[in-house]
């Protein structure tokens, strides 16, 4: 996992999805500021994170595609400008090997 991400707690049973698995996952290191906005984007995703009164901000992770849009969002916020176009290039070389 990574360091900007620390697993609270496993889930593995909610009264409407019996099957369903959740993890739990608290946001670390990331600015108290940041926090919020990345709680408001992932409130506009409907994926379930909630604010405790210290500023740590907790995450719901229902499945993979909640983890990759967890992901995605915090490093929007996080990520320096260097990172950012490094990862967009490794994305347009892998759209071309798919050609």
């Amino acid at each position: 996992m990574s360091p900007l991400f620390r697993e609270q707690a496993v889930i593995s049973h909610i009264d409407d999805q019996p099957d369903a698995n959740i993890t739990i996952i608290d946001i670390v290191a990331v600015p108290r500021v940041d926090r919020w906005r990345i709680h408001h984007r992932l409130q506009e995703l409907k994926i379930p994170c909630w604010c405790l009164p210290d500023g740590s901000l907790h995450v719901a992770v229902q499945n993979g595609v909640g983890a990759l849009l967890l992901r995605s969002v915090v490093q929007q916020f996080v990520a320096s400008r260097q990172e950012t176009v490094n990862w967009l290039e490794r994305c347009w070389a892998i759209d071309r090997i798919g050609e």
